[in-house]
């Protein structure tokens, strides 16, 4: 089973769990390795109500080191930290990579502007957006993301269409220039599995998207977006079978943010 990179813990105040009871979870699944990856801290504080601050970091390099404790050599833990690309974020991700020795760093879109188009909370504001213009941003803003060249991993590709709000025809318009401008960075992306319980009903990105991808020899890894020990490596056979018939053939592995690849079984 594939490792699976992108998990939480309640420090970022929408999860739940323990270290060892997450760690139980992945070694019962069988991935071959265990990341955990919670939403980095974002200044000025306070920045939103859903990430890590700055003063709980220590509590967090506290909760890997009881994973590793609990591991006791069954599986490999690995540190990581999930990373909102915002204007101008450079210099406070490169404060953050030098406060632990991380595994791997991934970069995610979750804010356009001032709005974090994916929380629940701000719903209504799509009924007053035009969802043309909104992906528009999006992939822009993707694109930068994954030019900067400064992350391992990048986070859930199409995540705004979390709501369904998605542009009619073909979406290759929106998909063809940021499958360029990953490919150039080195990045790989991952297949999140947590779409498919979201309103959109499909994993992150879109088979067609994750098919450009394996064309442009993009590297993936499959993560489950686990808020709780019961949702690691959740969906992971049926992720493989969709990575497969994408073209995929192998999965990457990070240690010290130097990658290996694994056979996709």
């Amino acid at each position: 089973m594939p490792a699976d990179y992108h998990t939480h813990t309640p420090l970022c105040l929408h999860a739940e769990g323990t270290p060892e009871a997450f760690i139980d979870a992945a070694i019962s699944a069988g991935v071959t390795e265990y990341g955990i990856s919670d939403h980095a801290p974002q200044i000025p504080e306070p920045f939103d109500d859903w990430r890590m601050a700055v003063s709980d970091l220590p509590a967090y390099f506290e909760w890997i080191e009881r994973a590793k404790k609990h591991a006791a050599g069954r599986i490999p833990i690995r540190a990581g930290l999930e990373c909102d690309w915002l204007t101008g974020c450079e210099p406070w991700i490169a404060q953050l990579s030098s406060r632990y020795d991380w595994d791997y760093l991934i970069g995610s879109v979750h804010y356009l502007g001032d709005w974090d188009f994916d929380n629940p909370k701000w719903l209504g504001r799509w009924a007053e957006s035009d969802v043309d213009a909104v992906w528009n941003h999006y992939w822009k803003t993707y694109t930068d993301m994954a030019d900067s060249g400064i992350f391992d991993i990048l986070g859930h590709p199409d995540l705004v269409k979390k709501f369904s709000h998605i542009p009619a025809g073909d979406l290759d318009r929106f998909y063809e220039p940021v499958i360029d401008a990953i490919a150039a960075s080195g990045s790989v992306i991952e297949l999140n599995t947590a779409g498919w319980h979201k309103p959109c009903s499909d994993a992150y990105p879109a088979p067609r998207f994750l098919e450009l991808a394996c064309s442009a020899g993009i590297g993936l890894v499959i993560s489950s977006d686990a808020h709780s020990p019961n949702e690691v490596a959740r969906d992971f056979h049926q992720a493989i079978e969709i990575a497969k018939t994408a073209g995929y053939r192998e999965t990457t592995l990070f240690e010290k943010r130097q990658r290996r690849t694994e056979p996709l079984t």
